[in-house]
């Protein structure tokens, strides 16, 4: 396991502020810079979320939600799950994904489309599309390790799930760095309270080890209503009640 996974376990467990940038300090470098595994990224555009965010908003004034429900936030996997409450039923649900997101947008934007409702817990869907945009896995689990260091500083008591990634037709080339990323995010949070994994990655594959068409809309990237069945059944025993 890279030395950055140990060290964000570490740190994530002590809640120390700060401390998941400091323990990315490389050597020589001043106090408080960050290096990413893997180099540095380009600046993230966090402002074309910017409109689905403020909807969100706009919306939550005009029907507040119930605090505590169960939060599902993350990219169009989420978005496009329309049949949440049905899949789900006796819950309390809020879906909040939004575009084709990174894991750093729902960092982002966590002090607008998290902290406010007080989710029990949170389901977490992301990380295709930073692999997508050129990210290693290992850049992609240090941006999971600061989306639960932000969310456990506000929510120390939240529960908060990675729905590992299924490999997409259209993306299948990008299939050993989605499973380099589930292996890295689960070894992450078997070393840390209140931090689950749900394995989903052979969700979307046959029995010849790819990716099922059917289970795909014609995109081949997003789920068919048989993928998300399949992917609820994965995802259904580790609700809270």
């Amino acid at each position: 396991m890279p030395k950055w996974t140990v060290a964000a376990i570490v740190i994530l467990a002590s809640l120390t502020p700060g401390a998941a940038l400091r323990c990315q300090e490389t050597p020589g470098s001043p106090p408080g810079s960050q290096s990413p595994p893997g180099g540095q990224s380009p600046a993230h555009d966090f402002a074309k979320w910017e409109k689905e965010v403020a909807a969100y908003e706009a919306s939550d004034r005009t029907s507040p939600p119930q605090k505590g429900a169960i939060l599902f936030i993350g990219s169009s996997t989420i978005r496009l799950w329309t049949t949440l409450a049905a899949d789900f039923p006796g819950h309390k649900l809020l879906n909040r994904g939004f575009g084709g997101t990174e894991i750093v947008d729902a960092t982002h934007y966590a002090d607008r489309l998290i902290f406010p409702h007080e989710p029990k817990q949170i389901f977490l869907r992301a990380g295709g599309n930073d692999i997508n945009a050129g990210k290693v896995p290992s850049q992609v689990a240090h941006d999971f390790a600061e989306f639960v260091r932000v969310v456990r500083a506000r929510l120390p008591k939240t529960e908060i799930v990675f729905i590992g990634l299924s490999p997409a037709p259209v993306r299948w080339g990008q299939a050993d760095k989605n499973r380099e990323l589930n292996r890295l995010v689960r070894q992450m949070t078997l070393e840390l309270p209140r931090v689950a994994f749900v394995d989903a990655f052979d969700v979307s594959l046959g029995p010849d080890g790819q990716a099922r068409p059917d289970l795909f809309a014609k995109d081949r990237l997003h789920f068919s209503p048989e993928g998300y069945r399949l992917l609820a059944n994965r995802v259904r025993p580790f609700l809270l009640d």
